[in-house]
């Protein structure tokens, strides 16, 4: 029988029912609770009409009330909806108005939002509402409490289904304003998360980060890898992204084994140096994911913690989690040296393609696609934007589904894969092409930098469009922008260099922890057309 996703907690629960599953501050959970509150809720949801194929919107942040909510919602045989409780209802409403979901779950964490989503009185066409939490929230109606769930017989572990069946649907930003939801099956997710287990050897004695929110995607291998491998998840608290000795000492004194974030995370503990030799003694592994981590940074880690295994994972939600991984064998020798995105994981494929869809000459730069097992059926009733996403390519070994990731790459001599930036970050100036990536690493070098971001903004001039970078300065470093265009003037042409320059306190982060290029875009236009560029 095809495992489910939910699959691993119940089979847990029986091996081991004692041993804990999740921790949250000073709140442990054993499988075996898990296994039986997540069975009194599924109950619950089914009583209340869900059925196989229903989406369930989850308006709660990550906690051990949500996981337990999130396998109660796939054992009733839904299909979960994670939801960014910090996004605009706006937003929200739009979500819920193309995800149609029969319920809504909610805690005090959105009781505030309810009401504006008009929860607060229901129509024919409106979700019920689920409160996880005791009591009552005025002025919402609800169809169901936590003392509800509490007092229900647990459902059977067991529902029918595939691993076709969709498992979630990840809502990102949609190009027209309009949020697209990524659908993912069950199958989708336990082909990656069978592989890293193995691959990386996770067991029942690790400890594991879960440091991503919910609505991104790469919460589903901090959940399902740890579960699967029947081993400790611990919620990592979003307060302390911004308290790097704090978020740290999370790693330290939880005794963590495996730390897997994006690179923000990463550059922030760095940039406030953090780690010494000895500081983490029970961390194993530490894998990246989402974006470029700056090789400066990546030496830095491995230079304080030699004993540790460094994996950079790649890979867009619509290809599920990871679809590539590169462990990287020794600490670079420079910190220009750009770190390869790798080799597809099992059962995945990297296709280096021109424009006629026709695969590049080794060393040469091409469109990249995905093929295999992880890439998702396609966008949440959205035939047209799946049709152009998703295509069907003639290969010698027979056709194949593949996904343009809109990334730039080349394949080495060796069958490495090299990540060169997004489609969108390679321009013509002059002449001349510039990639942005390229910019970005010589950048990142300079003694002294923090975090930094190149974009390109048009310019209401002669100037066409207008390379700028944003930046921050390590502490106790109080470098110019002329210093620091001079430092990159000695590692790239003059054409590279970028005409504007934005010192920043910290640079603006998305709800996924990643840097807001957009955000920085945006305020690089606005300074473009209120100033002249910082410097010449």
């Amino acid at each position: 029988m095809t495992p489910l996703l939910h699959d691993w907690v119940s089979q847990r629960a029986i091996e081991s029912p004692d041993s804990i599953a999740v921790v949250e501050g000073e709140e442990r959970m054993t499988y075996g609770e898990f296994e039986t509150r997540s069975g009194r809720l599924a109950a619950v949801l089914t009583s209340h009409g869900v059925r196989s194929g229903d989406r369930v919107a989850l308006l709660v942040p990550k906690s051990i009330r949500a996981l337990v909510a999130i396998h109660g919602v796939l054992k009733a045989g839904g299909v979960y909806i994670p939801i960014d409780t910090n996004s605009p209802s706006a937003r929200i409403e739009k979500i819920i108005e193309s995800s149609e979901p029969r319920l809504v779950l909610a805690d005090r964490n959105s009781s505030k939002l309810l009401p504006e989503l008009r929860m607060d009185s229901p129509s024919a066409n409106t979700p019920l509402v689920g409160w996880l939490e005791q009591g009552v929230p005025a002025p919402v109606d609800i169809a169901f409490s936590a003392a509800d769930v509490a007092s229900a017989a647990p459902a059977d572990s067991r529902v029918d289904g595939g691993s076709e069946d969709l498992a979630h649907i990840l809502f990102t930003s949609g190009s027209t304003g309009m949020p697209k939801g990524v659908s993912i099956t069950h199958g989708n997710v336990s082909a990656f998360v069978e592989w890293a287990v193995q691959h990386f050897n996770i067991g029942p004695d690790d400890r594991n980060s879960g440091h991503h929110p919910l609505h991104f995607d790469l919460s589903t291998f901090d959940m399902y890898g740890t579960f699967a491998a029947g081993a400790e998840l611990h919620l990592v608290p979003p307060s302390l992204n911004l308290l790097a000795t704090k978020l740290a000492g999370f790693i330290r004194n939880h005794g963590l084994t495996q730390w897997f974030s994006v690179p923000s995370a990463l550059n922030y503990m760095a940039h406030f140096d953090v780690a010494q030799a000895g500081s983490f003694p029970s961390l194993r592994r530490l894998m990246w994911c989402g974006e470029v981590l700056p090789t400066k940074t990546l030496m830095y880690w491995m230079r304080h913690l030699p004993d540790v295994e460094f994996t950079n994972l790649y890979g867009p939600t619509e290809a599920t989690i990871a679809s590539s991984y590169y462990r990287v064998p020794v600490r670079p020798k420079s910190e220009t040296e750009s770190v390869p995105i790798g080799m597809a994981c099992d059962n995945e494929s990297l296709h280096v393609l021109d424009e006629a869809m026709d695969p590049v000459p080794r060393g040469d730069i091409g469109d990249l696609y995905i093929g295999g097992v992880g890439l998702s059926p396609g966008y949440w009733r959205d035939a047209e934007k799946t049709q152009a996403a998703f295509r069907t390519k003639e290969f010698p070994d027979g056709p194949l589904r593949i996904y343009r990731t809109g990334d730039l790459a080349r394949i080495d001599e060796a069958g490495t894969v090299h990540y060169l930036g997004r489609e969108d970050s390679q321009i013509k100036s002059r002449g001349y092409r510039i990639e942005l990536g390229e910019i970005e690493t010589a950048v990142s070098a300079i003694e002294g930098l923090g975090e930094c971001a190149v974009v390109v903004v048009d310019s209401d001039g002669f100037a066409g469009k207008v390379v700028c970078c944003a930046y921050t300065l390590r502490p106790g470093h109080d470098l110019t922008a002329a210093h620091i265009r001079k430092a990159l003037a000695r590692a790239v042409p003059r054409y590279m260099l970028p005409a504007h320059w934005m010192e920043m306190e910290v640079l603006p982060k998305n709800a996924n922890g990643k840097i807001d290029r957009r955000a920085i875009r945006e305020r690089m236009s606005l300074e473009q057309r209120t100033s002249t560029p910082t410097v010449r």
